[in-house]
């Protein structure tokens, strides 16, 4: 949407939202007299106010500024086409009221009216909303929800884990990934020691080999290791409880499991309709869990960030340097979208696997004496600089091109690349 100008508003509006209810401040253009309303937060109640200021102010342009950029409140505004939504940081609403109010008194409709005050002096600050299209919004929605389960896969494995440390510990050491088929079949089908020892050795045999166990050798270890294993307690006080503890966390791992299988499948068939997706798919240690992350990461609005520069701030990946007086310090940044910061960092650590120049660069930062995250955050904020210029020219990453601008700058990393065994001959990087 393009910038509106003061006056092409009708009106200026202050929404402080809540999970029942939303307090509202209106100020008419023209007019200094401001009007306070609150609304049940439900779609009817929404629609009846909306519909109000349409037929008020006749469909023009009004400006509301609310503190939070999607939600259930952002969703039922977004689609009245009259309505410019303008987000601000919670943040920043708090410290305009305490720096006004040094009893850090509080009210939902003061704060209302804070945000109108915001539209109306500091509108040059703000920003309207300006969505992503609706496809890569539901990719977006899709990679961060699948994350989430990742997060949910992790917790419910830790707690298998110390739970089998209880009274099954040999089953941890036979099946060292615990996130698999073949481990939740095997723990549903044999729960305890003594279970699996019962078993004959031709059950067991057959088990591994419809898992997928191919090795002769690698079973007949397996087995002998399940025959031959003592049990670290036969008390029955403590093997019923955690048997049964063990069932549920399974039964959750499975469902969890088999929710990522379903994400992956959609982020795949999503993101691959994209026409940016092949710029991201080419990078080093990319793949299909971070090539979808990183087209939500820079999105589709080339307008949106004017420089590489823009984009680390607001990622998080650019540290703050804070000074007073003769004092100067660095810290990393505290308010940003840590899901963006989460996609860079992770991102980054892999492609230390896939780039040799991202492994030498970030084990240069160690040497330099920093901790693993600075290093990794250090490598992430190198790649947002080159990924930004191929994102921008729509034209993918070549790793060659990169080497050939560290030499054109004379890089200190070009000397520990020679050191870590590469040279660049032309502008074909090969192993020495």
């Amino acid at each position: 949407m393009a910038q509106l100008a003061q006056e092409e508003f009708a009106a200026f509006i202050g929404l402080d939202w809540a999970d029942a209810k939303h307090d509202v401040c209106l100020q008419a253009t023209g007019t200094a007299r401001r009007e306070f309303l609150s609304f049940a937060h439900r779609p009817e109640a929404i629609d009846a106010w909306v519909q109000t200021l349409r037929t008020r102010f006749h469909g023009h342009p009004v400006a509301v500024c609310l503190e939070l950029n999607k939600g259930p409140i952002v969703s039922a505004l977004r689609k009245y086409d009259f309505l410019v939504l303008f987000p601000v940081n919670p943040l920043t609403v708090a410290r305009y009221r305490e720096a006004f109010t040094p009893s850090r008194a509080k009210d939902d409709p003061t704060d209302a009216e804070l945000q109108v005050e915001l539209l109306l002096k500091h509108r040059d600050k703000l920003k309207p909303l300006q969505p992503q299209s609706p496809a890569m919004r539901v990719l977006a929605q899709l990679v961060e929800h699948r994350r989430r389960l990742v997060g949910d896969k992790v917790r419910c494995t830790n707690r298998l884990t110390s739970t089998l440390k209880n009274y099954f510990p040999q089953v941890l050491q036979w099946f060292p990934e615990k996130d698999t088929a073949i481990f939740c079949d095997f723990l549903s089908r044999w729960p305890t020691l003594k279970a699996a020892q019962l078993a004959r050795r031709s059950t067991l045999e057959g088990f591994f080999r419809v898992h997928h166990v191919r090795s002769v050798d690698v079973i007949d270890t397996r087995v002998q290791a399940i025959k031959s294993a003592m049990a670290l307690t036969t008390d029955d006080g403590v093997i019923t409880p955690n048997v049964l503890l063990v069932h549920a966390l399974v039964a959750q791992l499975r469902v969890t499991l088999q929710a990522i299988a379903d994400f992956d499948n959609a982020i795949a068939q999503r993101a691959q309709a994209h026409p940016d997706f092949p710029l991201f798919d080419a990078l080093p240690g990319a793949g299909a869990v971070f090539a979808p992350r990183l087209l939500v990461a820079f999105g589709e609005q080339r307008e949106r960030f004017t420089s590489a520069d823009a984009l680390q701030k607001y990622a998080g990946i650019a540290p703050v340097t804070a000074r007073s007086g003769k004092k100067s310090w660095v810290h990393w940044r505290l308010q940003c979208p840590t899901f963006l910061r989460q996609t860079f960092v992770e991102w980054a650590a892999e492609s230390t696997r896939h780039a040799f120049w991202a492994q030498v660069y970030s084990q240069q930062q160690r040497d330099k004496g920093k901790a693993h995250q600075a290093a990794v955050r250090a490598l992430a904020f190198k790649w947002i600089r080159i990924l930004f210029r191929c994102w921008q020219e729509h034209t993918p990453y070549d790793e060659s091109v990169s080497l050939q601008a560290l030499k054109r700058r004379r890089a200190p990393l070009l000397h520990n690349l020679a050191k870590g065994g590469r040279c660049i001959v032309g502008s074909i990087p090969t192993e020495t």
